[in-house]
């Protein structure tokens, strides 16, 4: 496959998602968390969505364009619960072309309904061609 002909530095990919309890559960099942505060609701009823369920908005993105990460870097500042709309936003800060692949650095911001970050974070890899 070749990769997307649109894959200029500068681009950003913008994606969105609100997390369910079910998909939660699911997660906490596949990856062996079983944190307390990822099952038991809170008392306003939501619960904490796993860190790396949330890096799944980023590396959705990544799919996209058959990107293949070689190296990522996460932080999490601020808690998602289930039922909050999140926004990422995927910037591709540089791209260069090789024999037969496509480097990528990329940078991403995903933020909650009131705009506070939730997971930022960078990534370098490639896209064959």
């Amino acid at each position: 496959m070749s990769p997307p002909a649109d894959l200029e530095a500068g681009t950003t990919i913008t994606t969105e998602r609100t997390f369910t309890r079910e998909q939660v559960a699911t997660f906490a099942d596949l990856s062996g968390d079983q944190g307390y505060h990822h099952l038991v609701e809170e008392q306003s009823g939501p619960v904490m969505v796993h860190g790396l369920l949330t890096a799944t908005m980023p590396t959705a993105v990544g799919g996209d364009i058959d990107y293949v990460a070689r190296s990522m870097e996460f932080e999490f500042p601020q808690p998602v619960y289930t039922g909050e709309r999140i926004t990422c936003e995927v910037t591709l800060e540089s791209v260069e072309e090789g024999a037969g692949r496509t480097y990528l650095d990329t940078a991403w911001t995903c933020r909650n309904e009131d705009d506070e970050v939730v997971l930022s974070g960078t990534s370098s890899g490639v896209v064959f061609d």
